[in-house]
């Protein structure tokens, strides 16, 4: 589906219903950025629902607190934790996934909220480009040792321009994040919304690697163009623009977090319904042309390879998990 710049007004301009409400009773959910915008929005819903517990994952320990504290002003939860997670650390992750498998239970809902969005190159100690690691790497390395994710997208995947040489690299990934290609201003300039196409890529491709035996539902969720931090970097006539779309069409936090929610608790009974989809506007909506066409396709199948081969030498259980359970229900 080819989304317009009208489709995107008209959506933006309909109005949203309230939030979906669900007994989370003995349930666990982890909601990543969960100390702003959507992320916090989302949480303080999960927390009306009386979940058996409610990690709040944050980079900052200062922001996270702050957030805690106001979620329990907010809603009277009390059993709310703050879990500290610098997704720009690879080593930073893996320490989060290590303490969730220490403390045992089991998983529930994952929203994976965090991102960033920057039009500079630059290095994480990882030596990768900020964004692609934040927004792609870190996001696909938690679902994978969690085994369980809500991965927020974004309609700008629509508007992703990719040329041939791009989806025929069958390390698109890795080419994508060297130094050479991102110190190039201009590769820079989609940057977010590239790391959202690879996020849906993600999401489709792990879907279409799922035995059907396996009770995991991972979804890519658009909320919207909302009022957010994530624009913060905007400077000059992008700063300017970007001030009257948000007065003219952007919703508050607490709407955009509202699709968050449907996504995680709707069709709780019926989850093959949400099975490796994007959803948008309380409803599963078409990818991109670019996505359902044979290139895209192509480019799906290279960055899911390229992808398992990084995050395998950042972390063996991803391998493990891979070949395991993900490696004999590939799509043809």
């Amino acid at each position: 589906m080819q989304f317009s710049f009208w489709s995107f007004i008209v959506s933006q301009w309909s109005r949203q219903p309230p939030v979906l409400e669900a007994d989370l009773t003995g349930k666990t959910v982890i909601v990543l950025g969960a100390n702003t915008g959507i992320g916090f929005e989302a949480a303080k819903h999960f927390a009306t629902m009386n979940p058996g517990r409610l990690i709040l994952a944050c980079r900052s320990q200062s922001k996270g607190q702050a957030a805690l504290n106001k979620l329990i002003v907010d809603t009277g939860y009390s059993k709310a934790e703050l879990w500290i997670i610098d997704l720009a650390d690879f080593s930073s992750v893996k320490q989060f996934a290590d303490r969730f498998e220490r403390d045992g239970g089991r998983l529930d809902i994952l929203v994976e909220n965090a991102a960033i969005g920057s039009f500079k190159y630059i290095p994480t100690k990882d030596n990768w480009d900020i964004s692609l690691q934040v927004n792609h790497l870190s996001t696909s390395l938690l679902a994978l040792l969690f085994a369980s994710s809500n991965v927020v997208s974004s309609g700008a995947l629509h508007w992703v321009k990719i040329t041939k040489s791009v989806y025929e690299d069958p390390e698109v990934v890795k080419t994508l994040g060297n130094a050479e290609y991102c110190s190039d201003p201009k590769n820079m300039q989609g940057r977010y919304a590239l790391t959202k196409l690879f996020n849906v890529l993600f999401v489709r491709a792990l879907n279409d690697r799922l035995p059907p035996s396996i009770p995991l539902v991972v979804n890519a969720v658009n909320p919207g163009y909302c009022y957010s931090e994530l624009r913060r970097e905007f400077s000059g006539a992008r700063a300017v623009f970007d001030w009257f779309m948000e007065r003219a069409l952007a919703f508050s936090a607490e709407v955009g977090s509202r699709r968050l929610i449907w996504a995680a608790l709707s069709y709780q009974n019926a989850p093959d319904k949400l099975r490796g989809e994007y959803l948008s506007d309380f409803h599963v909506e078409e990818v991109s042309d670019f996505v359902l066409s044979p290139e895209g396709a192509k480019m799906q199948d290279h960055s899911w390879d390229d992808l398992v081969d990084i995050l395998g030498k950042v972390d063996p259980r991803v391998t493990a998990t891979v070949e395991k359970y993900l490696s004999h229900n590939t799509a043809v």
